[in-house]
């Protein structure tokens, strides 16, 4: 089993490094699998990391139930480890974070649109796993999340269906509040925090979770997520706030509620709910808004491939992200061309990618490098990505997202007003 640990890490030649590893692979980047533990979930057990590494960093760090891809940004957990949530780039005997390879490279990798305005990889994607739902929740706007030095989070869903042959304890999701709900009533909730359940899910409303679909889900927005495997692309950003206090009989620290809130607020709940994007959150079309089905890119089934949008549509009038899903039949070869650099993931299958080698591991071990996980470079997106399906009955599938505006291209989600 050859691990991240048999690597050598390095912090000089990033950039010729990085240089050769793109060379080498076609304008590609190897990453190595990236995990995050959170200490208020129970992991739902599918994103393949064996049964003996749920608990990885530790009991009192929690269980493992996210994998992240292409990340360039730290998990904001207590007692972290320094690098967590930093995906590494894989070359020969070396490794080194795609961060650094990003502030190498810089345009070069990213592309000259998002290097001028973010001078980084602002995007993330990645696989939530839990046994059930996790609390009601939003992340905040960037206007909120600067008062913490942070940016803001927009995210988005997409259940794919070879993570989810099981829907585990609860694949429905709260999101938003009632029509009607007024603010008064969420901050009795508030009030109420240390008194058992605070009652916040009586102002909201279930949706069923379907394997193959999604949602879009905007800053201030309040959402419980289920219990299917969501693969999430969303901003670079771990801010959030919890606003229900207990899950399933257990306990939400209000500590959760008040994170990423300036501590001289963290008392002032009229402050706290004017973090909420409240006509968003009361939105008597808010399926119609949120809801998303994948959409076809072009019509290349006859081809033996077909490539999906599912993540698009805008956040208050910008893209932050969009993503698609490609299915490549057994014995097919296409070339892709995209507009923008990707993280990609393979979920099914396996085969080549430029000159590198996919494969969807049945089980990972922690530590454990894999050959399911890419990043694509702009160049190489632009001028096309051969893609080889080298199975002779297993379709190849795999998911990428892009970062801010690399799609103009991507369907609108056509939005009703309330």
């Amino acid at each position: 089993m050859r691990t991240i640990a048999s690597l050598s890490t390095t912090d000089t030649r990033v950039k010729s490094l990085a240089d050769a590893a793109l060379a080498q692979s076609g304008g590609l980047l190897r990453l190595a699998p990236c995990w995050v533990p959170r200490v208020f979930v129970q992991p739902g057990r599918r994103l393949k990391l064996h049964p003996d590494d749920l608990y990885a960093y530790g009991l009192d760090r929690g269980g493992i139930d996210e994998r992240w891809f292409a990340s360039t940004t730290p998990a904001a957990n207590e007692n972290r480890t320094p690098d967590e949530g930093l995906s590494y780039v894989v070359f020969e005997d070396k490794r080194f974070t795609l961060a650094q390879a990003v502030a190498e490279l810089g345009a070069a990798l990213v592309g000259e649109p998002i290097w001028s305005k973010y001078q980084k990889w602002p995007v993330y994607s990645k696989f939530f796993d839990n046994m059930g739902p996790i609390p009601h929740h939003m992340h905040q706007s960037n206007a909120h999340a600067r008062l913490v030095g942070q940016e803001g989070k927009p995210e988005s869903y997409y259940f794919p269906p070879q993570h989810n042959t099981v829907g585990n304890n609860f694949p429905y999701t709260f999101m938003g509040l009632e029509p009607g709900t007024t603010k008064a009533q969420v901050k009795r909730c508030l009030e109420n925090w240390n008194r058992g359940d605070n009652g916040i899910l009586d102002l909201s409303k279930a949706y069923r979770l379907k394997p193959g679909s999604g949602w879009l889900i905007g800053p201030g927005l309040l959402h419980a997520p289920g219990s299917l495997c969501t693969y999430e692309p969303q901003w670079g950003s771990d801010v959030f706030s919890m606003w229900q206090s207990l899950v399933e009989g257990r306990e939400v620290s209000r500590a959760l509620l008040v994170k990423d809130i300036p501590p001289e607020r963290h008392f002032d709940l009229d402050f706290i709910i004017s973090e909420l994007d409240w006509e968003a959150n009361v939105d008597p079309y808010f399926k119609e808004n949120h809801y998303l089905e994948p959409i076809p890119v072009a019509d290349t089934e006859p081809e033996g491939y077909v490539d999906r949008w599912i993540v698009y549509g805008k956040i208050n009038g910008e893209q932050p992200f969009s993503a698609k899903e490609l299915t490549v039949q057994p014995g097919v070869k296409c070339t892709i061309r995209d507009n923008g650099a990707y993280g990609l993931t393979v979920v099914q299958g396996r085969g080549r990618m430029n000159r590198l080698a996919l494969n969807s591991p049945k089980m990972i071990r922690f530590g454990e490098l894999t050959e399911d996980e890419v990043f694509c470079s702009e160049p190489a997106a632009k001028d096309g990505v051969v893609v080889e399906n080298t199975s002779e009955t297993e379709d190849l599938v795999m998911l990428r997202y892009f970062g801010p505006d690399a799609n103009p291209d991507a369907p609108e989600l056509k939005q009703r007003a309330g």
